[in-house]
């Protein structure tokens, strides 16, 4: 596995093509890596569908309401249409550059709607720079990124198996 520099300040996932490692950016969007560990610490992550990926751009999950596959909530029609129970966030965006491997909260037209939802980008998106709040960096797993089935929505998608915080994990 990847060097962990900050455990409290990284997330494992695990998914149905393999495992991912993410550093959180604390610095950048502290709002928002709050929120992302939140949820992950009560385990709404685990279970959610990988529900609209766009080849050569972004795959989006994290529909905690319609998107989880374990839930009696999953309605696979409406997936990305849900965030979580708590409030939107306050936009936080920064300078940095939707690069490969950067993570980012998905959002509604309105700049202060991010939630639950967000997006891995696969290749350079630097046209959302300073739209998107950036709060993450996949620092390991960016193959198994790849393999995860496209589509818009996805047909039988695969998903987040588990999400934890990596000081969480023994």
């Amino acid at each position: 596995m990847a060097e962990i520099k900050d455990r409290e300040n990284a997330l494992i996932m695990e998914t149905t093509k393999g495992q991912v490692v993410i550093e959180l950016l604390p610095d950048l969007a502290p709002g928002h890596v709050a929120r992302i560990k939140e949820l992950t610490r009560e385990g709404a992550y685990d279970g959610v569908v990988f529900h609209r990926v766009i080849d050569g751009f972004m795959a989006q999950t994290g529909d905690v309401k319609f998107g989880n596959s374990s839930k009696p909530t999953f309605a696979p029609s409406r997936a990305g249409m849900g965030g979580s129970d708590k409030p939107d966030l306050k936009a936080e965006f920064s300078n940095a550059n939707h690069a490969r491997g950067t993570c980012s909260m998905a959002r509604a037209q309105n700049p202060n709607s991010a939630n639950s939802q967000f997006f891995i980008c696969f290749d350079d998106a630097a046209f959302l720079n300073r739209q998107y709040t950036v709060w993450g960096q996949v620092i390991e797993g960016m193959d198994n990124v790849d393999k995860i089935k496209r589509g818009e929505p996805v047909q039988e998608p695969d998903k987040i198996v588990s999400l934890k915080v990596a000081a969480d994990v023994k």
